[in-house]
């Protein structure tokens, strides 16, 4: 409180000074209204992500919508597989009926003749087998499997037993897959 035998030049010094001490300086309100200015606001903020959520949100459509469009043409390609599996085999398989159709159209045949365009047609089978990968299994002096074998029957022999002595049928193999076993007979030990 200004004392009341001051003069009035003392009592307005006195002001000022009470006036500088209680005002911020200049220099600090100009350093605090730019950092105020540099930070982006709430709806700033908010347009940022709704911008980013947009774009991934995109993003994920796009890649479901891929994915949808590899699985189905993986399926349509299965489909086609399994429809057409066989297409490679028929195709190596019609020169042979064309063999055996032209053998039959001529008459009067010497056993010769027939003989070697049979033995022709042989041939173009195993061609087409193996091209197939189908696969003959003859298993004569091979020891049995079960797997790959039917045993017929049994029989003393001097090898060692379950050895397969003779063969009734050949099998075939498909990739290693049996399509049909062999038809054997094995050896069994003497006097068992």
């Amino acid at each position: 409180m200004p004392d009341k035998n001051q003069t009035p030049q003392a009592q307005c010094e006195l002001a000022e000074d009470i006036n500088t001490t209680d005002s911020p300086a200049p220099a600090e309100t100009q350093s605090a209204e730019p950092a105020q200015d540099s930070m982006p606001s709430i709806q700033e903020s908010l347009r940022i992500a709704e911008l980013k959520a947009s774009e991934h949100h995109d993003a994920w459509l796009r890649a479901k919508a891929e994915t949808e469009n590899v699985r189905r043409r993986a399926q349509e390609d299965i489909a086609k597989a399994s429809r057409f599996a066989a297409e490679q085999f028929a195709t190596a398989m019609l020169p042979v009926k064309d063999s055996i159709e032209a053998a039959l159209a001529v008459d009067n045949q010497s056993y010769e003749k027939l003989r070697e365009g049979v033995e022709l047609t042989l041939k173009q089978l195993t061609a087409a087998f193996e091209q197939a990968r189908l696969r003959e299994e003859n298993p004569v002096d091979q020891r049995f499997d079960p797997h790959r074998h039917q045993a017929i029957s049994a029989i003393e022999a001097e090898c060692e037993p379950n050895t397969v002595i003779n063969v009734l049928q050949k099998g075939y193999l498909l990739h290693e897959r049996v399509i049909r076993p062999a038809l054997v007979v094995v050896s069994r030990a003497r006097g068992a």
